[in-house]
């Protein structure tokens, strides 16, 4: 028990390290990030708790868990970007606790540190911990609310039965309140294949099953109570079509090909999605005690990954709750390679070279692609406008990036061609790889392609932060004008017709895309050109009336 509470103080410190440091270090990324920032900011300024709001109307697509985890840490540490992601940060160290304390139960001590290591180093999971998104905290209140089932289901814990079975009601409720019915679906699909495969044995009176829905739909529901004894039932309705548009269609265009999400778990999951499939698919299991848990884990991926395969919107996080079945089967990988009960084949370890090599060419690559952009650019490989400006960033590489890819690569190919005989050394040398490789790549790498994308838009808006003027993205869907200028609830009265073709009181700023810069300067020839910038276009339309 000593040796377990050591263990919590390195992961919280671990945990610390990893996910605290560079927080604030670069500009929130449109949508995502920046949507649920100005969302806590407006509940800040409106001091309104209850309604979720962008530009000072209703929004519907999100419960309010993790924007109110926001503007607590948005009271604490300011309204910035540091405030936006604490959340997450936090939620990294409270992850790697939950699957250590899983793992010991589950095998042993040694078993829930490798877990929460191989978590802790594969690329995704590390890099979402420092995020601003909703998804780190839904997963993680999905993964306890199904392993608390799972206790419960399988009576592994006594007379603990009925704090099992609350407590996953609970932690479903806060997944729902966080994200949206889908916390409530994947719990179902995956306890539901669970019961179908044990033949609908299910050894629950209907005393369970009653607790459970009313705990489940006191947490769960409570928002939505409170906003019907408000009288708002109008942010129901649209909060519930939302959701089910999302599975019908593509969401502002974040389409993909059919396999999206399995190409995002093989790269992204790096090195815990290549050393899974040594155990995903095992039948004979020779840890007794996790055959149950397997079964449970397998279905839980299987489940998420064609459940959002069929989903018309595609985005990388979506998939993001296979985080958790994928590195367990990881550690089992790793628990058994130190005990030397398996050897990898030949294919996992080509495998893992081969992902490794990708990830390598692409960090190489990228300042080799800025030296010769003028190169490329002339050429017309690029048929976009927009892609060509953003390209033409002035963005300074510090060279170092083809030496870090190379030290990187070599370290996995040592590893990989070492597995077998020295898997200790092996595994650690890999860790270490991945994570330097990743650390480098937020630290470094992160903001200057963020020179590339949406940063001369996002310091032109915190130019205009504080003047008496109306700032506007016109014609593209952002958030970053909301949240960087500091959109006040008056300004957001004032149409966007209002600001392009009536009477102002105030000089109004539009910033838009150079691909629709003839169109937008023809309909609207009342507009002055300010400058371009990376594919930006910045225009202003002076005041027509006194206040």
């Amino acid at each position: 028990m000593q040796n377990s509470y050591r263990h919590y103080i390195y992961l919280v410190l671990a945990g610390a390290v990893l996910y605290v440091p560079f927080l604030g270090g670069v500009h929130l990324f449109d949508w995502d990030e920046i949507n649920f920032a100005e969302s806590a900011r407006e509940m800040i300024i409106s001091g309104d708790f209850l309604t979720v709001q962008i530009d000072f109307k209703p929004f519907w697509e999100k419960p309010p868990l993790f924007i109110w985890m926001q503007v607590v840490s948005m009271k604490i540490f300011g309204i910035n970007e540091f405030a936006a992601r604490f959340p997450n940060a936090v939620c990294g160290i409270v992850t790697l606790l939950v699957l250590y304390n899983a793992g010991r139960k589950l095998i042993s001590d040694k078993f829930g540190m490798i877990w929460s290591i191989m978590y802790g180093i594969s690329f995704l999971p590390l890099l979402y911990f420092k995020s601003g998104i909703i998804d780190p905290w839904f997963n993680l209140f999905i993964f306890i609310g199904l392993h608390c089932f799972f206790l419960f289901y399988t009576r592994r814990s006594g007379d603990k039965d009925w704090k099992n079975l609350l407590f996953s009601a609970v932690f479903i409720g806060l997944a729902v309140m966080t994200k949206g019915p889908v916390g409530l679906l994947i719990f179902m699909l995956v306890s539901g294949f669970i019961i179908l495969l044990n033949r609908f044995r299910f050894n629950a009176e209907l005393k369970h099953i009653f607790s459970w829905l009313s705990v489940f739909a006191l947490i769960g529901g409570s928002w939505f109570i409170l906003l019907i004894i408000n009288g708002n039932y109008g942010i129901i309705i649209e909060f519930f079509e939302y959701q089910v548009r999302l599975f019908r269609t593509e969401d502002a265009g974040h389409g993909g090909f059919l396999l999206y999400h399995f190409v995002v778990l093989l790269f992204g999951v790096f090195p815990s999605s290549i050393l899974a499939l040594s155990t995903m698919f095992r039948k004979n299991e020779d840890i007794p005690d996790i055959k149950n848990y397997k079964t449970w884990m397998n279905i839980l991926f299987w489940v998420v990954l064609i459940l959002f395969t069929i989903v018309k919107t595609k985005i990388v996080h979506y998939s993001s709750m296979a985080y958790f079945p994928l590195t367990f089967f990881a550690a089992v990988t790793v628990y058994k390679l130190w005990q030397s009960k398996i050897k990898l084949n030949n294919m996992a370890l080509a495998m893992l070279i081969s992902v490794a090599f990708f990830w390598a060419l692409f960090l190489a690559v990228l300042p080799i692609i800025d030296a010769y952009k003028h190169v490329i650019i002339d050429s017309g490989i690029i048929k976009d406008m927009f892609a060509t400006g953003n390209l033409m960033a002035e963005v300074k590489w510090t060279l170092f990036e083809p030496v870090i890819a190379l030290l990187f690569l070599t370290a996995v190919i040592w590893a990989a061609l070492n597995l077998n005989k020295k898997a200790k050394k092996s595994i650690t040398a890999l860790g270490f790889a991945t994570i330097g490789f990743i650390i480098f790549f937020i630290y470094i790498v992160t903001p200057r392609i963020e020179l590339y994308s949406q940063n001369a838009a996002i310091e032109f808006f915190k130019f205009k932060k504080g003047e008496d003027v109306f700032v506007r993205n016109l014609g593209y869907k952002s958030y970053a004008p909301l949240f960087y200028s500091e959109k006040s609830r008056q300004s957001s009265m004032i149409s966007q017709d209002t600001l392009l073709s009536g009477n102002i009181t105030k000089d109004a700023y539009f910033v838009f895309k150079n691909t629709r810069k003839d169109e937008i300067f023809s309909k609207h020839p009342n507009l002055k050109l300010i400058k371009e910038e990376n594919g930006f276009v910045f225009a202003m339309r002076e005041k027509t009336a006194k206040k």
